[in-house]
């Protein structure tokens, strides 16, 4: 006889079903066997359930054990597999009845003493059981997070011996109830920033169209404290963006009590961290900050210090808004349609964009620090500014007039009106053909956009990034053209670094309209 139930195998966030056949056969040598692909951690659960069973007083027959993980060609890593292990040998040796665990999926690990413990992945695992048309069988810890996934029929015991008991009838587990939903909340505001007025209005638009946003400026000038106020301005998590999210979460293990948040993430990564912590990988190829930033924010404070090989790994996401992790035995991909948010200093010291402070190493300073940082990179960069130093004038100023809720009401009415034209996509994410489609401009503000991409050297990529901003700025005064105006404005909002190689002039903005030549 053999003995059935189904579990799951993760790939990135899908969960692939795995059928677990279990053969108890008294012929050949005492032995217990896990095949299919397993990987050290499966392998290992012929340990953890055999001392599970014997701590419930249960001791495995003296017989050939087989445990066959179908399909045999697709990897098998996790502990979540201990528990259909030990479902499939209860049926098998009629510990409980055979048919009880049929129309289930289980994941699970066991303790020693047979507790069940939680594992990563259960959101998906029970998506994946709602369209097999099954129920699930998870740990307690894990019930109210796959409870999310609708009303599939859902066990979560605590301990190996509730499940029994549950089978035979002798005791009835409850079904669990979904996890809290928590509503976005922020304890900082836009009116905590004295000054910066240019600083601030960047990052209206940058929220407002979902665009990358990069703020040069000397130490103390406020360009982290900027950064922690963009998620109040952003709009709440959607439905189908918070299955997303909560989806890469759950395979990370970030899920706590199964509560799910309609905040949109903001990831935060030291300047030390490593490729994989950036974009994924691992020996198990877990998911990176790149993904756990997904339909969020990526903020990379003091940019030239990551170091280069992690910055232009971040390329192909943030054109794709995905990212594949490629090994021998399988390639994963995993959603990354982050908004990417960075600060860095002009130079090493600090004090190259500092009113009346000498840099210490001269002009060559800030053009090393600042090459760190790839070209390619910085043309994916749709608004790039420079954060001047706070005055003590400034920080004299009264609180502004506006703070975070009313520049956040002006954000959500941009955003409706590009997902009514853009059909549900913000303007940074829209294609090259839908983009030359919405944002072309009058004639007026086709003349000074091709001045300006000839006279700085704009790439391809720099041209149509500049379209994009300035549509985000019509939509924002409720334009539906896009006029010279807002072309202007969002030259003023990219800044030249250095002057190109073809002999062209740079003009480095310093994010005040007046100084930009095309701003008129």
């Amino acid at each position: 006889m053999v003995a059935r139930i189904t579990t799951v195998a993760f790939q990135g966030t899908d969960a692939l079903r795995v059928d677990v056949q279990v053969q108890v056969v008294s012929s050949g040598k005492q032995i217990f066997n896990v095949v299919g692909l397993a990987d050290k951690s499966v392998s290992e659960a012929r340990d953890r359930v055999r001392a599970a069973f014997v701590s419930l007083g249960l001791h495995l027959p003296g017989k050939r054990i087989t445990i066959n993980l179908a399909p045999a060609d697709l990897p098998k890593e996790g502990a979540h597999y201990d528990l259909p292990i030990a479902i499939g040998l209860l049926a098998a040796i009629g510990a409980i009845p055979a048919d009880a665990v049929e129309g289930y999926a289980a994941i699970g690990e066991l303790s020693l003493d047979g507790t069940i413990c939680a594992v990563p992945g259960a959101l998906p695992a029970a998506v994946m059981a709602t369209s097999q048309g099954l129920g699930l069988i998870c740990p307690e810890p894990n019930g109210a997070e796959a409870a999310w996934a609708g009303d599939l029929p859902l066990l979560a015991p605590q301990t190996l011996v509730q499940l029994i008991n549950h089978f035979k009838g002798t005791q009835v587990l409850s079904r669990p109830v979904a996890g809290q939903m928590i509503e976005p909340q922020t304890s900082v505001d836009m009116r905590d920033v004295r000054g910066q007025e240019t600083a601030k209005r960047a990052l209206e638009v940058a929220a407002a169209g979902g665009h990358n946003l990069l703020m040069i400026g000397p130490p103390g000038s406020g360009k982290s404290m900027l950064a922690a106020r963009l998620p109040g301005l952003l709009p709440p998590l959607a439905a189908n963006e918070l299955l997303d999210v909560s989806m890469v979460h759950s395979v990370a293990g970030l899920l706590h009590k199964g509560e799910l948040s309609r905040a949109r993430p903001f990831r935060s990564p030291h300047h030390s961290a490593s490729m994989a912590a950036m974009v994924g990988g691992g020996s198990k190829a877990k998911p990176g900050e790149a993904s756990l930033a997904h339909r969020g924010v990526l903020f990379l404070d003091e940019l030239p210090e990551f170091t280069p090989q992690v910055l232009d790994s971040l390329r192909q996401p943030l054109e794709t808004g995905e990212i594949s992790v490629a090994r021998a035995n399988a390639h994963v991909s995993y959603p990354a349609r982050f908004q990417l948010i960075a600060a860095m200093n002009p130079c090493r010291c600090g004090n190259g964009g500092a009113d009346g402070i000498a840099c210490r190493r001269g002009e060559r300073c800030a053009a090393d620090y600042q090459a760190r940082v790839s070209g390619p990179f910085m043309d994916r960069i749709d608004i790039q500014i420079d954060v001047p130093a706070v005055t003590p004038a400034d920080l004299a100023l009264p609180p502004a007039a506006e703070g975070t809720a009313e520049i956040a009401a002006r954000v959500a009415r941009a955003r409706e009106r590009q997902m009514q034209r853009n059909e549900g996509v913000v303007n940074a994410a829209l294609s090259q053909a839908k983009l030359e489609n919405v944002s072309q401009p009058d004639a007026d503000g086709q003349r000074l956009l091709i001045q300006a991409a000839e006279t700085l050297g704009l790439t391809a990529r720099g041209y149509h990034r500049v379209l994009r901003v300035a549509r985000t700025l019509a939509d924002l005064a409720g334009s539906d053209g896009v006029h010279r105006l807002h072309i202007a404005e969002a030259l003023s909002h990219r800044r030249v670094r250095a002057a190109q190689a073809n002999g062209h002039q740079a003009i480095k903005t310093t994010g005040k309209s007046a100084r930009n030549p095309f701003y008129s």
